[in-house]
């Protein structure tokens, strides 16, 4: 059964902090490419940083380059968002996704049930 965890949201203060948590099983997670997304009310959901398989490339959406980094552990099956300077924008549910290519090209992929973050003083 294919799990996606996230975890460590929360409410904080402008130019605070938040690193969250994203544990899977199910799949294999060492193929797969993993990202962040978030959606704030009223709003489409949007990239917010996507990492390689190996951890070796990683890209930012615009707003959130020099604040967040995404990061990923292959042998925790878990991934990394450490959001810094946050501000009240950034306030959204914050999903993990997965997606990897089996035999065939054929292309997986998986979401999980999200986080709220909500930055407000």
């Amino acid at each position: 059964q294919v799990q996606l965890v996230e975890s460590g949201g929360g409410l904080v203060q402008p130019g605070g902090s938040l690193r969250l948590s994203c544990a899977a099983s199910g799949f294999p997670f060492s193929r797969s490419d993993m990202s962040w997304h978030r959606q704030a009310p009223g709003k489409e959901r949007e990239l917010v940083a996507r990492i390689s398989s190996n951890g070796g490339r990683t890209k930012y959406a615009d707003s959130m380059k020099g604040r967040f980094t995404i990061s990923r552990d292959n042998a925790e099956n878990t991934v990394y968002l450490q959001m810094n300077s946050l501000k009240p924008e950034d306030t959204a549910v914050y999903y993990c996704n997965a997606a990897w290519t089996a035999a065939w090209d054929k292309v997986y992929t998986y979401w999980g049930q999200g986080t709220q973050v909500t930055v407000s003083s």
